[in-house]
């Protein structure tokens, strides 16, 4: 397997996206609300397994980036330390990369009642 500069992870399956986006309503003008990243570094990486998650939680640094904490297959934890997450909603000047920094600065709020997501693995190459 050859290398290929991007990530490996899950896309939101398009027509569920639809829905919770009107469940999860966006905070910021710029909805994302498309993937959840597993690996980064290399798009030839073998695909997850894994074809749903919960939606368990939320971060929002109240200065425009707001992300949605994912629970797959039992934990919210990423192999590389981080936390699951898709980010949601961006403003003006700000990047989908910044959820990371959030969720590792701020931390996330728990929901009281996780909502399902059906998740398709997916390569994404730079």
């Amino acid at each position: 397997m050859t290398a290929r500069p991007g990530f490996i992870g899950w896309a939101l399956d398009r027509a569920e996206r639809e829905a919770l986006l009107e469940r999860f309503p966006p905070r910021y003008p710029q909805a994302v609300a498309d993937h959840v990243t597993l690996k980064f570094g290399d798009a030839a990486q073998r695909l997850p397994t894994e074809t749903s998650g919960e939606i368990v939680g939320e971060a929002d640094d109240g200065a425009g980036v707001q992300a949605m904490v994912v629970r797959i297959g039992g934990t919210t934890d990423r192999p590389d330390g981080s936390t699951y997450h898709i980010t949601w909603s961006l403003a003006a000047g700000r990047r989908a990369k910044e959820s990371n920094d959030v969720i590792a600065a701020r931390g996330w709020t728990p929901f009281e009642t996780p909502t399902p997501v059906a998740l398709e693995p997916r390569s994404y190459t730079a």
